[in-house]
């Protein structure tokens, strides 16, 4: 490529301003953050300065997007809430700041309130309002309210973390990711609301910015997204009230805390860093991603630190439970290069094993290194995105791989698969989302070959509801488990991950959905696989489920209803 003369760089030798020769898509990413730089500076939120309603009155109920909690903390939660009486058109609040009390308290009906006060829903912020709540015990539930006039929120149920290097006996949390709104419906966070769980963590795809029915699933779009393609911050409001409207989804968010990290839905698919993925201006995509971040703010359960200043918001973050478990949440988007010869599944070279390309960027792969080496927890998590082992799409000699994925950037991967081999890191476990299927795989220091050593797991989550109804298998099914013996787990139905830890071991049920086309699907666990401390390799369980246990009855109305299916289609024909 030819190379730009007319960028300048600190020159610490000569200590002077000095031309900067760096190819073009360098040069292009540079011009780009002095644009980012200069939008961050026009709408970085200072205090608000809009007029204040002492005593509001609403259009209608305010609490139609329900109330969460998030990050927990030994002493605190952040408690989020917006008041929205008209979700699906930008909230239908008045240009004034409004006053919501809030409360926590040790009991579900508030006998005992431990703490409560008063925070602004900010008109500046979507009338959004995030609670920083300090000063409570370690590993304790509480319950919170909010009420703003005369209207009271739904009750929600939160945790704190246990007490730093408390010796924590056990941890049970799910994962989730990918919820196109179109492509079914959230029944499976109706059954996460009903299981027994500390938190829950969300991958990614909280939302989809595509316009009605440009995205439809392979079973067909059985609701509609409201407006055309989200690319203002208006748009982007519109869009999260419409997702998080959905009951089931409301009733996951009020059970649990939620740790929560963005994939590429949330601004525009596979983008990267401030490279757009179709055509657009690199100044009209900067304004876009500011619009998606602050809107992701303003809806997620997160802590006034990661308030957004433009188009950058702070995201990667380490959360410890005990000496059991700490989660190293991950950003892989803002931040990394431009996929590999123009991104999609294409044969490795050069540019895709270049050790100087980054997913994760210098100052987060240097945070990340050093957190797992000073980490003294059982379990060390990487909670991110796209998928980290290699999964080679090609039967027989060469490879063709994603290069969205980390395959698209393989040596900053061998840098922490190194460093799992080392074993500085105890137990490392990655979490994925993003591919719309259920995978478990082997993390090995050489994927290409079989003898090399395990350093670690990897599960991955298949989608909520984004692909339509799944299946157990899918046409690539058995060449790909051919191809890759790494990966030892491969399904396609619609579900989430629950994970289950102890000092001695780690297990993960994949519990799944038979369809989500329609209301109503009943769930079951349709394969677990544990990981023993100090030995990194995967086990599938094998157990017979007790007569009479959910799985079994769930199993039983799963196969009668494929019955009816088939029947059905049988008579069609």
């Amino acid at each position: 490529m030819g190379k730009e003369k007319n960028f300048v760089e600190w020159d610490n030798l000569s200590g002077r301003w000095q031309p900067a020769l760096m190819d073009r898509r360098s040069f292009l990413k540079e011009t780009g953050k002095i644009a980012m730089l200069a939008l961050s500076l026009t709408v970085a939120h200072p205090i608000s300065t809009a007029r204040v309603e002492a005593a509001p009155r609403f259009s209608g109920y305010p609490f139609t997007l329900g109330i969460t909690s998030g990050d927990p903390l030994p002493d605190g939660v952040v408690l989020w809430t917006r008041l929205a009486p008209d979700p699906l058109n930008g909230g239908g609040m008045p240009s004034r700041d409004v006053p919501v009390r809030w409360e926590i308290a040790a009991d579900e009906k508030f006998r005992r309130v431990v703490q409560r006060g008063t925070k602004f829903a900010r008109h500046d912020l979507g009338h959004s309002v995030h609670v920083e709540v300090k000063g409570l015990e370690p590993g304790r539930e509480y319950y919170y309210r909010f009420k703003a006039g005369a209207e009271l929120s739904p009750v929600g149920r939160t945790k704190t973390a246990p007490a730093p290097g408390a010796r924590l006996p056990k941890l049970t949390f799910a994962f989730a990711s990918c919820q196109q709104y179109e492509h079914g419906y959230y029944t499976a966070y109706r059954h996460m609301s009903e299981e027994n769980l500390d938190l829950v963590i969300h991958l990614g795809d909280y939302i989809y910015e595509y316009g009605p029915h440009e995205y439809v699933s392979p079973t067909g779009n059985v609701r509609a997204h409201h407006g055309p393609e989200v690319t203002s911050l208006q748009d982007y409001r519109n869009r999260y009230a419409q997702y998080r409207s959905d009951s089931d989804l409301q009733a996951a968010h009020a059970a649990f805390p939620w740790v929560v990290t963005w994939d590429d839905h949330e601004v525009e698919n596979n983008y990267a860093d401030e490279i757009p993925e179709n055509n657009q201006s690199r100044e009209a995509f900067v304004r876009r991603r500011a619009a998606a971040y602050q809107a992701y703010y303003e809806h997620m359960p997160l802590r006034p630190s990661s308030l957004p200043k433009g188009p950058d918001m702070q995201l990667y973050r380490r959360l410890t439970f005990g000496n059991l478990a700490a989660f190293n949440i991950l950003d892989t988007r803002q931040y990394r290069d431009d996929q590999a010869y123009g991104d999609g599944i294409k044969s490795p070279g050069p540019e895709s094993t270049d050790p100087n390309r980054t997913i994760l960027g210098t100052e987060q792969e240097r945070w990340l290194h050093s957190s797992l080496r000073r980490s003294h927890t059982h379990w060390n998590i990487l909670a991110q995105q796209v998928f980290f082992a290699q999964r080679d799409f090609q039967s027989g000699p060469g490879q063709r791989l994603s290069m969205d994925a980390w395959d698209g950037y393989a040596a900053e991967r061998n840098q922490l698969l190194n460093l799992f081999a080392r074993g500085n890191v105890s137990n490392p476990i990655v979490l994925t989302g993003d591919v719309h299927a259920n995978w478990a795989s082997d993390l090995k220091t050489d994927f290409s070959n079989p003898d090399s050593a395990i350093v670690g797991a990897e599960f991955v989550g298949t989608s909520i509801t984004s692909g339509g109804d799944g299946s157990d298998v899918r046409e690539d099914t058995a060449q790909t488990l051919a191809e890759n013996p790494h990966i030892k787990f491969f399904n396609n139905h619609r579900g989430y991950v629950r994970c289950r830890l102890t000092p001695d071991s780690w297990r993960t049920d994949y519990r799944v959905l038979p369809y989500v086309s329609r209301p109503g699907a009943p769930i079951i666990t349709r394969a677990s696989f544990i990981v023993e401390n100090g030995k990194p390799g995967i086990q599938k369980v094998e157990e017979t489920p007790v007569p009479g246990s959910p799985e079994v009855s769930s199993a039983v109305e799963t196969d009668r209803i494929k019955a009816q299916e088939k029947a059905h289609k049988t008579k069609a024909n």
